[in-house]
């Protein structure tokens, strides 16, 4: 009795299992009937089936993405361009899905070979400057309205494709730098002979003014010195002719500072001699 309650229990659990399954937040199953669909749950909880005679198979509901290797492009003015491109997709149609590809591994090699494709027809009718620069948003666009129309194809939908690299091939990349550098090269050195032409006139132009400013201030100088000797003379003119004693008395002095320093010329005098008169008298005049 307790093995056939045993064999009761085992089979119910047995039964339970084959029954019931799980859908998960992220899934949609698949019910397939000897092998034909039967079936879409979308609806994530426990669902039943019928054990034995249905299968289910999973399939994922998120977003996902395909990444694809870096190909070489033949824009439409014979540039050889590098570009890197990826999509993201998610399966909209699990049915479709299941019967054309069969899975995500499937799906991945079918939109490899739709993108790669489509990446080389439409950037090969662009050129160059409209790939990297001005219609880039366009050609993605249209990119992914192309790979979107093969995708449906399968039971996806392309929610997202973009380019995420151009470049040049590594040898015409390197060409292109040696070319720049070059032409750097000889606008700097262009703009070095500016500059240095422009800093030889700057100077000569400088040293031009300083000459004339110098020269002018020279003439001022001489000017105003001229003026200073004139009233200086005028001034000892006008002394010696209100006190020509005093204006006598004045130069002697004079003399004799000049004359008496020391470490100066030695030279001999008479003591009577005219140079000598103020120390005689006071007025410089010979006593009688």
């Amino acid at each position: 009795m307790r093995r056939i309650l045993l064999f009761v229990v085992a089979l119910a659990l047995l039964l339970t299992f084959a029954t019931f399954f799980e859908v998960r937040q992220t899934q949609q199953a698949l019910i397939l009937r000897f092998g034909e669909p039967a079936g879409l749950v979308t609806t994530p909880g426990l669902h039943a089936k019928w054990p034995w005679i249905e299968s289910v198979v999973y399939i994922d509901n998120r977003i996902l993405d395909l990444e694809s290797p870096q190909q070489e492009v033949l824009a439409s003015d014979n540039q050889r361009l590098e570009v890197d491109a990826f999509i993201r997709y998610r399966i909209s149609d699990a049915l479709k899905f299941y019967q054309t590809v069969g899975s995500v591994a499937g799906a991945g090699n079918q939109l490899a070979s739709v993108l790669n494709s489509t990446v080389r027809r439409v950037l090969g009718d662009a050129d160059q400057t409209q790939i990297v620069r001005d219609q880039r948003v366009q050609l993605t666009a249209k990119i992914r309205e192309q790979v979107d129309g093969e995708a449906h194809k399968f039971g996806l939908t392309i929610v997202d494709a973009r380019i995420r690299r151009v470049d040049l091939p590594r040898q015409i990349s390197e060409k292109v730098f040696d070319r720049m550098r070059a032409e750097r090269g000889r606008e700097a050195a262009e703009y070095r002979a500016l500059g240095a032409q422009e800093s030889a006139q700057i100077t000569a132009s400088a040293q031009r003014d300083a000459t004339v400013i110098v020269a002018d201030a020279r003439q001022k100088a001489e000017t105003l010195r001229g003026d200073g000797d004139a009233e200086r003379a005028k001034i000892f003119a006008d002394a010696f002719g209100q006190d020509a004693d005093f204006f006598a008395f004045y130069r002697s002095m004079q003399a004799y500072e000049v004359a008496l320093k020391t470490g100066g010329a030695r030279f001999v005098l008479s003591p009577g001699a005219d140079f000598f008169r103020f120390f005689n008298s006071a007025s410089g005049k010979p006593n009688k």
